[in-house]
Parts: C-alpha cells; structure tokens; sequence
C-alpha cells in the first residue's frame, strides 16, 4: 500500500462503526412541566430539581419550558425586559452544565439570549452529558398576536434548522411558534435527528378558552403528532402551567398538557394541563426504523417537484409568481 488514504478509510468506517454502536438503541426523555414566575433564580432552581428528577427515572435527555427562567414576558412590550436577557455561555448554561455533567445526560435549555446591544433572540442551548454546550439554536418563526409579542423582543433566528449530536444521538430543538410549521420538522428530520423537542408557552385567553379553548388545544396537540407521522421521528413538547398576569390585562392560562409522541403519532405519555410535573418515555430507535420501513415517506419524496416551496404564495397559472 502506498500513501495514507487507504488507511484513512479504513479508519472513517471504523470511527462511524463506533459511532453507531455508541448511539444507544433505547433512551429516555425527561419533560419539566413548570410554573414559572418573576424570579429567575427561583424558576432556575426549579428547572435544576426537575432535571434531577428526571435523571433519577432515567432520562438522557431532559427539555425544559421556552423562557422557564422568566414569566412569559412578550404579554406586554415594556424595554425594561431586555435586562433578563444573558449571553450564551451565561448564568443558566454555567448552572446547568455541572448538572448535566453529573447526571451525565442532555439538557435542551432555553434561554432569552442577549447577542449584542439591541440584538436578542428567543434561543435553546443544547447542553451535552459533558457539561459543554454542543450547539445553539434561535427562533425562526417569531409570533405577533395578542399577548404573545413577541417581534418586540426577538430578532429572527439566523442559524437555521439543526440537528444537534448529543450523547444519544442526533435531537433537533424547535421552538414554539415553530411547531405550526411543517417546514421546520422535516428539515431537522432529513438533518437525522431522531427526536423534536418543542419548548413552549403557549395557553388561553380566559375570555376565549370556554368557546375555543378544546378546539385550540386539539388544533396544537394534531399538528405535531401530525410531525411525528409525517417525519416518522419522536416528538416531544413541553409547555409551561399556571395563570399569568402582566399587571392589567386577564392575562393568558398556560394548559401545560406537554406530551411525547411516537414515530406513529401515538401519545406515549402526556401530562395534565394545570400541574407541575416531569413526564419520561421511552425513544426506541428501532421502532424509528420499523416505522419508517413501512412507511417510506422519506423515500418517496418528490424532490424534483417541490420547487415553489421557496415562494411567499404561488399565483394562478399565467399571472406568475411571487415572494
């Protein structure tokens, strides 16, 4: 043999044959369903006891609720807000790190991250088993509807969809608004993440809940089971409980309800809609495997077809196209 490629093949399949056999073939998810109040350190300290809870019935990976550090402040525009904002690495990444790091398992943390002066973003730190952050990802599709405005205090993410290596395997944190969009789940799904985690705030206007509140909560609970089955890919979403008040205004009813889904839409473990809790379930990549072996919607993709994806609205045929 002459030259070092060779060797360097034999070494890539031996690296990737390591990889794989790393990658356990069933892992658990741990969920911190949450209050969440004015005090950042108390709501810190309730996210560190929730991750230790969830270490103890064996998650490997535990996401906490978006914004958990704060009540959700987008109910009203005020600046004064943008103190809470921290970088990343910061306070909540320097806190849970050691915690992963003894647990030896991932964090998915949301943060309101402060970039530069008058540069904030709605952001998730994926803290791995190390205690070292192993990638970040920011809030693509940002929301502006009464009580949730949240164009006031975040700029658009810009580090795209991502499938983020932890010590299970690849997982893709998405963020709130961005479980309406299916764009989003099947782009982490082709980057190969095996599970979604969905950080969340969402719940009822008091004066709506008694007419919408079933239909609003089935609409958010179907649209992501519908990820799971289309993507063939565990779902996993946690949301936040308790009534919140900005000071005038009914404020908005968080209904926690967080959930996990299987690879066939199937609810595998759910929580209430008014309690704080930690929900675990099983993610069994093999069932991944069967699941998408036998409904191949991955491989019968047109992706010769769908160029008018990219477009704000397509036209009527003759009157063209436009952004």
């Amino acid at each position: 043999m002459h030259g070092s490629e060779p060797w360097t093949t034999i070494e890539t399949h031996v690296f990737c044959w390591a990889m794989a056999k790393a990658t356990k073939s069933r892992f658990r998810v741990g969920l911190v369903q949450m209050a969440c109040g004015a005090d950042p350190a108390k709501n810190l300290r309730r996210a560190v006891r929730g991750i230790q809870e969830a270490a103890n019935k064996g998650a490997a990976v535990v996401c906490l609720p978006e914004l958990f550090a704060s009540t959700y402040f987008c109910q009203r525009e005020d600046a004064s807000i943008f103190d809470l904002a921290e970088p990343i690495p910061g306070p909540i990444t320097r806190t849970l790190g050691p915690v992963a790091r003894k647990a030896r398992l991932a964090v998915v943390a949301p943060i309101f991250e402060r970039r530069a002066a008058g540069v904030y973003y709605n952001s998730v730190a994926v803290i791995g088993g190390d205690g070292k952050i192993a990638g970040i990802y920011r809030k693509m599709h940002i929301p502006d509807d009464p009580g949730y405005y949240e164009k006031f205090y975040f700029t658009p993410g810009d580090l795209g969809f991502r499938a983020i290596k932890t010590n299970v395997g690849p997982v893709a944190p998405l963020i709130c608004w961005d479980q309406w969009f299916p764009e989003a789940a099947r782009l982490v799904a082709l980057e190969g993440a095996n599970v979604i985690f969905y950080p969340t705030a969402i719940g009822w206007h008091p004066h709506e809940k008694e007419r919408y509140g079933a239909a609003q909560r089935d609409a958010w609970k179907t649209i992501q089971r519908g990820h799971a089955i289309a993507n063939g890919i565990y779902v996993a979403v946690v949301n936040r409980v308790g009534h919140e008040k900005p000071g005038e205004g009914a404020g908005i009813e968080f209904w926690g309800s967080s959930f996990i889904a299987d690879p066939q839409g199937v609810v595998i473990a759910e929580a209430s809609p008014d309690r704080e809790e930690v929900l675990i379930a099983e993610v069994d990549l093999k069932h991944l495997e069967d699941i998408r072996r036998n409904w191949p919607f991955l491989r019968d993709r047109r992706i010769d077809a769908y160029q008018g994806i990219g477009h704000r609205f397509l036209e009527a045929p003759g009157r063209g196209k436009t952004d």
